[in-house]
C-alpha cells in the first residue's frame, strides 16, 4: 500500500512546493560545501563564507562520501536525495500513523495532509522544500525515530537520530530533546540512562563551547553584528508580530486537547503521553532560547530555537488527521475515505494552481539549471577555478539559483544567503554588509566602477543584462558575461 502511495505523495508534495529545482535557495551554501569536499581547489575566495556553516555540520562530508562511492554527479545526486527525503517521509509518517490510528487507511489521510507545503511561522523553514535540503532529510529521519520510539525500538530510534545527525545537527538536537523527554516520561526505568546520557552530552557541549569546535559561540553579538542581521527578523522572536506568536503557541493547546480526547476514549499509550509531554518541553526550550537571544548570546540565535515548532506542527497534524478521519467513536471507513479523498483533491488543486498559475514556466522536476542562466553557468564552469565573478546581489532570486552554486565559482556577494550565513560569523556579516553597500545600486553600476571593484577584489567577470562599455566574453539570450580585465 505504501509503495503505491509513494508515487502520488511525491508528485503532490513536489507540485505543492512549486516543482523540484536544482540548486535553489539554501542549497546555495550547502551545495558549494559539498563541492569543496570533492575539489578543494574550488572557491579560493569564498571558502570563509562556505566554511562558516559547513564546519558546524557533517552534511558536506556525508554527501561528498555518497558522491564518491556512487560516482554520481551532483545534480543527479541531489535529485536522488530529494526523492529519498520524500520517500522517508512516506514511510516515517505511515509508521507514526500506524502506531496511533486504528485504521490503516487513516495513514493515507495523514500522507495526504503532509503534502501541503507550508511555512513554520517565523522559523525560516517550511514543512517541504522544492529542492534537496539536508534539514528536510534529517527531519524525515527524525520522524522515523519517533515511529521507533512509539514501538519501543530504541536501537532503531538511536540509529535514525544518528542518520539525522550526519546531515543537520540542530534538527537532530530538537528531535533528541523531544524523544529524551518522551522516554523519561514514558519509561521510568530509562531515567538513569537518560540522565547519564544527558550529563555526558552537557559535558561534551561545555568542552565544545570552551575549548572545542564551538569555542566562542557564547559571545554576545554586538550592535554592529546585529545590525548586519537586521532583515533576518525570524532570528529574533521579540520582533515577531503577534500573529506569529499566536500561530506557533496554538500548537500546544491543539495537541493537549486532542490528546485528552484520545485519552478519554482509551486510545492513548504511555508512549504517546510521553510525546505530548515532550512537546511542552520543546516550547520551554524555545522560551529559554528567547531569553538568551534577547541577551544577544550568539549561540542562542544561531541555534534558531523557533524551529522546535516544526516538531509540534507535525504532531498537531497527526492529531488533527485523527480528529477528522476517525474521532473518538467507532471508526467508519466512509468517514476515513471522505477525509482522504478531500485532502488529496485539495492538495492536487493547490499543486495545480501553484504549477500552472503561480509558476507557469516551471517544470515539475528540473534536475539542472534551465534556460539562459543555465547556459551562462555551464560556460562559467569552463573558466579557471580561481576566477572571481560580479553579479547583481539578487541574482539567485531572479534566476532560481546562485552563480556560486550553479557554476561553482567565487561570487563577490550573494545578497540573501551570504547575509544569512553572517549569523554564524561576525566578520562574514560585516563583509556581506559592506559588499552590498558597494553595489547597492547594481543596475546603475558603471563600467569604471566595475573595473575599480575588479582591481580591489580580484574579479574577472561581470554578469548583467545591461549594455555596458566592457568587452563581452559570452552571451546567452539577454544575459551577458563581460570581462573585467
Amino acid at each position: 500500500m505504501l509503495i503505491l502511495a509513494a508515487i502520488p505523495f511525491v508528485l503532490l508534495a513536489t507540485a505543492n512546493s512549486a516543482g523540484y529545482r536544482y540548486g535553489a535557495s539554501d542549497l546555495a551554501f550547502y551545495g558549494p560545501a559539498v563541492m569543496r569536499q570533492l575539489d578543494p581547489a574550488l572557491f579560493p575566495r569564498d571558502f570563509p563564507i562556505i566554511d562558516a556553516q559547513a564546519r558546524l555540520t557533517f552534511m558536506d562530508e556525508t554527501v561528498a562520501a555518497i558522491a564518491r562511492v556512487t560516482t554520481t554527479d551532483l545534480p543527479t545526486l541531489f535529485h536522488a536525495l530529494y526523492l529519498a527525503t520524500l520517500l522517508l517521509l512516506v514511510f516515517g509518517g505511515a509508521a507514526v500513523g500506524s502506531a496511533i490510528y486504528r485504521s490503516r487507511w487513516t495513514e493515507l489521510v495523514l500522507l495526504a495532509a503532509l503534502t501541503f507545503r507550508h511555512a513554520i511561522s517565523k522559523s525560516g523553514t517550511n514543512s517541504l522544500e522544492g529542492y534537496f535540503h539536508p534539514r528536510q532529510l534529517a527531519f524525515a529521519f527524525g520522524i522515523l525515530a519517533v515511529a521507533a520510539f512509539l514501538r519501543a525500538r530504541h536501537a532503531a530510534m538511536i540509529l535514525a537520530l544518528a542518520g539525522a545527525a550526519s546531515l543537520h545537527p540542530t534538527t537532530t538536537l530538537w528531535f533528541a530533546i523531544w524523544l529524551a523527554a518522551a522516554a523519561w516520561t514514558a519509561e521510568p526505568r530509562l531515567r538513569w540512562p537518560i540522565g547519564g546520557a544527558a550529563a555526558a552530552v552537557i559535558l561534551a557541549g561545555l568542552w565544545a563551547l570552551t575549548a572545542g569546535p564551538l569555542a566562542g559561540r557564547l559571545t554576545l553579538m554586538d550592535a554592529e553584528w546585529l545590525a548586519a542581521l537586521g532583515e533576518k527578523d525570524y532570528l529574533f522572536p521579540l520582533r515577531w508580530p503577534l500573529s506569529a506568536w499566536a500561530t506557533n503557541l496554538a500548537y500546544v493547546p491543539v495537541i493537549i486537547w486532542i490528546y485528552r480526547r484520545r485519552a478519554a476514549a482509551g486510545l492513548t499509550s504511555v508512549r504517546e503521553w510521553g510525546l505530548a509531554s515532550g512537546c511542552v518541553l520543546l516550547v520551554a526550550v524555545f522560551a529559554a532560547g528567547v531569553v538568551l537571544g534577547a541577551a544577544h548570546v550568539g549561540l542562542a540565535i544561531q541555534l534558531q530555537p523557533a524551529r522546535t515548532f516544526w516538531m509540534l506542527d507535525f504532531m498537531a497534524t497527526v492529531y488533527i488527521v485523527w480528529a477528522i478521519a476517525e474521532g473518538s467513536g467507532t471508526v467508519k471507513l466512509r468517514r476515513v475515505a471522505l477525509a482522504g479523498i478531500a485532502l488529496t483533491l485539495l492538495s492536487a488543486a493547490r499543486g495545480l494552481y501553484v504549477m500552472k498559475v503561480e509558476f507557469p514556466d516551471r517544470r515539475l522536476f528540473e534536475a539542472a539549471v534551465p534556460g539562459d542562466w543555465g547556459e551562462v553557468a555551464r560556460w562559467a564552469r569552463q573558466t579557471p577555478k580561481g576566477s572571481g565573478w560580479l553579479a547583481d546581489p539578487t541574482h539567485a532570486a531572479r534566476y532560481g539559483t546562485s552563480l556560486r552554486m550553479a557554476a561553482a565559482r567565487d561570487v563577490f556577494v550573494e545578497g540573501t544567503k551570504d547575509a544569512a550565513i553572517g549569523m554564524y560569523d561576525r566578520s562574514i556579516a560585516l563583509r556581506t554588509q559592506e559588499r552590498l553597500r558597494q553595489i547597492q545600486d547594481f543596475n546603475a553600476l558603471s563600467a569604471e566602477a566595475a573595473r575599480a571593484l575588479a582591481r580591489d577584489h580580484d574579479l574577472d567577470y561581470l554578469v548583467s543584462e545591461r549594455d555596458m562599455a566592457l568587452p563581452i566574453a559570452y552571451q546567452a539570450g539577454t544575459i551577458r558575461v563581460y570581462r573585467l580585465r
